[in-house]
């Protein structure tokens, strides 16, 4: 059965799928007066957002994970080696994301930021209230696949 579409203009809103199928075709085709260029410009701009979002909130994981590690010592002998895990996989998703330099200079740039909000998740974990107030590691430390503190 065929769900009726009201138009074009409302495909978007009515099924998104559908509206990205007929967007790439009519980019294929370049059919480009026909290209619906206020959501696709609202779709691109949501996109570069997205992935900045993905790399402050693997950031603000692995920080998160470093400040137990490095601070939590009397949770350390118990959940050393999961912590040690989540910053193996938080480093190597962030990785893939910092290919882009552009995320890189973003995450470099938000870099104290997020460094406050891991520092309360890690503080609200641990109970630990006295954590470092700025960040105590460069951005290549807290990358370098090789670093534990």
């Amino acid at each position: 059965m065929n769900v009726p579409i009201d138009t074009k203009l409302n495909l978007y809103k009515q099924d998104y799928v559908a509206w990205l199928d007929l967007l790439a075709e009519q980019i294929k085709q370049k059919k480009t007066q026909q290209i619906d260029w206020e959501n696709l410009l609202e779709e691109i701009v949501a996109l570069g957002n997205e992935q900045r979002r993905k790399t402050e909130s693997y950031l603000r994981q692995l920080l998160k994970h470093l400040l137990l590690y490095a601070y939590w010592t009397s949770e350390k002998v118990y959940s050393g080696k999961g912590w040690e895990i989540e910053i193996i996989n938080f480093r190597a998703e962030l990785a893939n994301l910092l290919e882009s330099k552009t995320l890189y200079n973003h995450a470099y740039s938000r870099l104290d930021k997020v460094y406050q909000q891991a520092r309360k998740q890690a503080a609200l974990k641990s109970d630990l209230h006295d954590l470092p107030i700025a960040c105590p590691w460069s951005i290549s430390d807290i990358l370098d696949e090789n670093f534990l503190p």
